[in-house]
């Protein structure tokens, strides 16, 4: 989190994100200039200016096909949660690699049109009711405008400027931007050449987007359908049993209405708040508490457990719930209480905590 919104605070979990990333896209534009004519009927007869191209869009597609594949596997296995914690970097470079496809069609194709490039560009191919020849570049020009706006607005300045949820909203429009550039694809280079590999890369990983996709939120669908049993004392619900919390952990009970509820145990207590991070939305309940806080494991923002407020400077709030035990059975209270509201943690009793090791005396 920044308080002065830094253009980047660097750490080294960034810097080594960061640096991959460039080394990724070094080795793959490498590979795709010098083995792709080996390799590929349709890059062998074809000039070095197109090649870079091609090298370039289809590193965007790739890299926009990775980036929407993130959310879904981090949902499905928290191992791929640290490609997660940085994603924003992921979506400014594919910006930028977007943008260096865009520079040398412009300077390969319109640098000697007799009219402006970006005018050429839009009237030098009007076949609007025809699907082989198509204006597919008007797709490729929506796509890099979008992922444009994203870039410039990737920075947390503009999540608080905006509202997180109005800035959520303008983010989602990466998907319009990944199905601009499938048509793109699909009605330029796919029609023009036999191209197996662009092929695979643009229908393989549709395909493969909408299998994450489907299977990621039949997951939540059926989370949110599973409401937690409610306890004999109405309206409190059971979440769970005290043995499933690890220390600092928590786990995750669902109201009547969908809402989760996540209970972390720290310090022999118990603390129940909502599993939604006031960020972006990201599962607080998957988190752990580091160094007194409750941490989201998206972004690494922090609330206190006792009134579910981010520490000073920081303004971030989220929702606490009443909590209590019933033997080893984790009961929560799904009404919330008011936002910002202090609670103290319900002491776990002795019997439940593990007994302290014993000191040997010296003989």
């Amino acid at each position: 989190m920044s308080v002065s919104y830094k253009p980047v605070i660097w750490n080294r979990t960034k810097m080594i994100y960061d640096a991959v990333l460039l080394a990724g896209i070094v080795i793959y534009i490498l590979i795709f200039l010098k083995l792709g004519p080996i390799l590929s009927p349709a890059l062998r007869d074809t000039d070095l200016p197109t090649q870079r191209m091609r090298a370039f869009g289809s590193l965007a597609l790739l890299m926009l096909t990775i980036i929407l594949s993130i959310g879904p596997l981090a949902r499905l296995d928290t191992r791929f949660m640290p490609l997660l914690y940085n994603r924003r970097h992921f979506g400014v470079m594919t910006a930028i690699v977007a943008a260096t496809h865009a520079y040398y069609v412009f300077g390969w194709y319109f640098s000697y049109s007799p009219t402006p490039p970006l005018t050429a560009l839009f009237t030098s191919n009007t076949s609007f009711t025809s699907v082989v020849g198509f204006p597919f570049e008007l797709f490729g020009i929506v796509a890099l405008v979008i992922l444009a706006v994203l870039a410039a607005t990737s920075h947390d300045f503009w999540l608080s400027f905006l509202t997180p949820p109005l800035w959520k909203a303008i983010h989602m429009s990466v998907y319009l931007a990944y199905a601009a550039v499938i048509l793109h694809v699909a009605l330029g280079a796919l029609i023009d050449r036999r191209d197996l590999a662009l092929g695979l890369l643009s229908i393989g990983g549709l395909a493969l987007l909408c299998t994450l996709h489907l299977l990621a939120g039949r997951r939540e669908s059926a989370a949110d359908a599973a409401a937690s049993p409610k306890a004999p004392d109405a309206p409190w619900i059971i979440v769970g049993d005290l043995a499933e919390i690890a220390e600092g952990r928590a786990i995750i009970g669902a109201a009547p209405g969908g809402e989760r509820i996540a209970v972390f145990r720290s310090k022999g207590g118990l603390s129940a708040v909502s599993n939604v991070c006031s960020h972006q939305n990201g599962p607080v309940g998957e988190g752990k508490v580091v160094s007194g806080l409750i941490t989201c494991p998206w972004h690494g923002y922090q609330y206190r457990a006792e009134d579910g407020c981010s520490p000073p400077p920081f303004r971030e709030r989220i929702r606490k719930y009443r909590v209590q035990l019933q033997g080893s059975i984790v009961l929560v209270d799904p009404k919330p209480l008011p936002l910002g509201t202090k609670l103290a943690a319900f002491p776990i009793p002795a019997e439940f905590l593990p007994a302290a090791p014993k000191k040997e005396g010296i003989a």
